[in-house]
C-alpha cells in the first residue's frame, strides 16, 4: 500500500482484501492500520487471520488503545461492518480466479498479457481504478492464468499511474476498458501495448480472439512480439532475394 509493502506482509488474497478496505477508509492512515492488524495477528496476514477480525476489533484499532466499547471512531458502523464482511471473504472480492502453475519459458512462442479486472476473470476494469490485473501467458494454442496482481496498493503511490504501469511492466499487452492519455503514455513507456475494449467481457474470450493472430501476427502484434509480420513476409523475402543477387 504505497508506504507499506503488503505483498511481503500478507498473502495474495489477504492483500486484496486489505486493499479494498483501504479504499473504504480514505481518511485513515493505512500504513498505521495495516501495522495495527499485524500487531494483533502477527505476520504474515492471511485470509484466516483477517476472518477473525471483528467489528469491535476494527473500532478499537481505529480509536487507539483506550477505545471504549461502541465509541465513535469517525467511520460509520455500516463501513466497519462492510470491512468485516470483506475480511471474512463474504464481499465481492472473494471471487479470485485460480492461478495455474507456470515456469518461466515453459510456453514457447507465447506473450504475456495483462487484463484490468474487478470481478472473477472478467475484463471489466479501467486502468486507473481496477482492483487487480489478471496476468496470462498466451500462445497460439494455450491461455494460462499465471498471476493475479492487486492494483489498489498503487493508489497510495506518489505517481499512481506509474505504479500501476509497473504492475504490468513484464507484459507485452494490457487490455482495459478505458485509459487516459497520460496513463497510456506511462504504460507505453514501460514497454507495454495498451488495448482498449470498452465493452469488456470474459477475459478468456478476448484472449482467444488474440490467439488467432499470434501464429500469423499482423504488423502491430509482430512489433509487440518482436517478430516479422506475416502480412509483410513475402515482401521481406523478396527484398532478401534481391540482396542476394
Amino acid at each position: 500500500m504505497g508506504k507499506t509493502d503488503t505483498h511481503r506482509t500478507a498473502s495474495r488474497e489477504a492483500a486484496l482484501r486489505i486493499a479494498l478496505a483501504a479504499r473504504m477508509l480514505e481518511h485513515i492512515d493505512i500504513t498505521a492500520f495495516v501495522s495495527a492488524l499485524a500487531e494483533r495477528h502477527n505476520l504474515p496476514l492471511t485470509e484466516a487471520k483477517l476472518a477473525q477480525v471483528t467489528v469491535e476489533d476494527l473500532r478499537e484499532i481505529l480509536a487507539g488503545d483506550h477505545a471504549e466499547e461502541n465509541c465513535a471512531v469517525g467511520v460509520p458502523l455500516a463501513t466497519l461492518k462492510a470491512i468485516h464482511q470483506i475480511f471474512k471473504g463474504e464481499g465481492e472480492r472473494s471471487d479470485l480466479p485460480t492461478v495455474e502453475p507456470y515456469r518461466e519459458g515453459a510456453i514457447p512462442r507465447s506473450i504475456r498479457v495483462g487484463v484490468a479486472s474487478n470481478h472473477g476473470e472478467e475484463l471489466d476494469g479501467h486502468f486507473g481504478s481496477c482492483e487487480r490485473f489478471l496476468i496470462y501467458q498466451v500462445s497460439a494454442d494455450t491461455v494460462t492464468l499465471i498471476d493475479v496482481r492487486g492494483a489498489l496498493d498503487a493508489d497510495e503511490a506518489e505517481d499512481k499511474n506509474a505504479a500501476r504501469a509497473a504492475l504490468v511492466s513484464d507484459c507485452h499487452i494490457v487490455y482495459l476498458q478505458s485509459i487516459g492519455g497520460p496513463a497510456a503514455a506511462k504504460v507505453v513507456r514501460a514497454g507495454v501495448h495498451p488495448i482498449k475494449q470498452p465493452r469488456g467481457g470474459p477475459a478468456r474470450e478476448v484472449l482467444i480472439r488474440l490467439q488467432t493472430s499470434i501464429a500469423t501476427p499482423p504488423p502491430w502484434l509482430a512489433r509487440v512480439m518482436g517478430v516479422s509480420a506475416a502480412s509483410l513476409a513475402k515482401y521481406e523475402e523478396a527484398a532478401l532475394a534481391g540482396e542476394a543477387r
